[in-house]
């Protein structure tokens, strides 16, 4: 019996000493491309903050490709992937999809004119933030797309209007999905470059010669199309303005130079345009959370326009900004409007939050 106890004793020791109880309840995943946080913390089933804490990120928004990441409290034995859900025949009226690379179910009801939570229904959807290339969803009410899909090409331009179109009312916001809710297209078909549909998008890479240190580059950020889930509690209401959807352009550790825009029809008149964002220009993180960066010129904007030269403005840090221009259109063609963002140093993170563009006409 002393014997006996003993050995219990030990035993008890050894598994309080050993890691190995918590190691078998845990997984490591590999960040693909596209990934964010909040989608790998839904597809595992675990929380954002639980695996920040377990991988001690200091930056929630800064993941890379290829990095290896600890999934708490799930064991990679019975848990490789994510579950996937299943699809039942589709039933009359409707039409089955199967998901593409890069497809959002925001895209996917765009393009067939449904709602999401149509989507939602129809397939028993857990999570409407999490789909997977090659599954299939029903699609209630539709028979075919109603929409082309973006074409993933760097020169992707909106169609040309079929016919000339009448002088728009004023007040209708002219731009084609101003506020991102309907899905994107990957420039350069690189899965971490997410513009918005009906949108174009420019990056510079390479010579610098805003920054003050000698040599160094422009590096590509990366842009994602970032849903309200997808953005802590806290930072919602700081980033998106309209709807559930934001864009999200971001680079750690290097200066970043990027135009969006779009190309307008326009009758003659006087035109308001309206752009929004937020610049997320962080010098470092500490407990207490960001630390903003204040070097003069940290961030600058440029308003875009077909003919008009570039005239960079400072911007603020760490508040929502709003650039308004005011312009006339003398005669009826197509303008090309948008804004350039670009930044000079080695930051934390270089990046900006953009939401809720407007294009009225105000005037003949």
């Amino acid at each position: 019996m002393k014997r006996f106890g003993l050995l219990t004793v030990a035993l008890l020791f050894l598994l309080l000493l050993s890691p190995a109880g918590a190691a078998l309840a845990d997984t490591i995943y590999v960040v693909q491309p596209g990934d964010t946080l909040s989608e790998i913390a839904a597809m595992f089933g675990v929380t954002v903050q639980a695996i920040v804490d377990a991988n001690a990120i200091g930056n929630p928004n800064l993941i890379y490709v290829g990095q290896e990441l600890i999934i708490p409290g799930v064991d990679g034995e019975e848990e490789d992937q994510a579950p996937q859900p299943t699809t039942a025949p589709a039933p009359a009226g409707s039409t089955t999809y199967v998901v593409q690379t890069g497809d959002t179910l925001s895209r996917i009801a765009y393009l067939f004119g449904v709602t999401i939570q149509a989507i939602v229904q129809a397939n028993n959807l857990p999570n409407a933030n999490f789909i997977v290339t090659g599954q299939e969803l029903i699609i209630p009410g539709a028979s075919g797309p109603v929409v082309p899909l973006p074409t993933a090409s760097a020169t992707t331009a909106p169609p040309p209007p079929a016919a000339t179109p009448a002088p728009p009312a004023e007040g209708a916001n002219l731009f084609p999905n101003p506020s991102f809710e309907n899905g994107y297209w990957n420039l350069y078909n690189a899965p971490e470059l997410q513009v918005p549909v009906g949108w174009l998008m420019e990056i510079d890479e390479g010579s610098n010669a805003l920054a003050p240190e000698t040599g160094l580059m422009f590096i590509r950020p990366e842009s994602r199309i970032a849903p309200r889930t997808g953005l802590p509690p806290a930072e919602q209401s700081l980033f998106l303005w309209d709807g559930e959807w934001t864009l999200k352009v971001f680079k750690g550790g290097a200066p970043v130079s990027f135009r969006l825009f779009t190309d307008v029809y326009l009758q003659p008149g006087t035109y308001r345009f309206e752009a929004n964002y937020f610049p997320d220009l962080v010098a470092n993180y500490n407990p207490g959370g960001k630390v903003w960066a204040t070097q003069p010129l940290a961030g600058e904007v440029n308003f875009i326009r077909s003919g008009v030269g570039a005239n960079w403005t400072p911007m603020t840090v760490g508040v929502k900004n709003t650039m308004v221009q005011t312009f006339t259109v003398s005669s009826a063609g197509a303008v090309r409007l948008g804004v350039g963002f670009r930044t000079r140093y080695v930051l934390a993170n270089n990046g900006f939050f953009i939401d809720d563009w407007s294009l009225q006409r105000v005037s003949n």
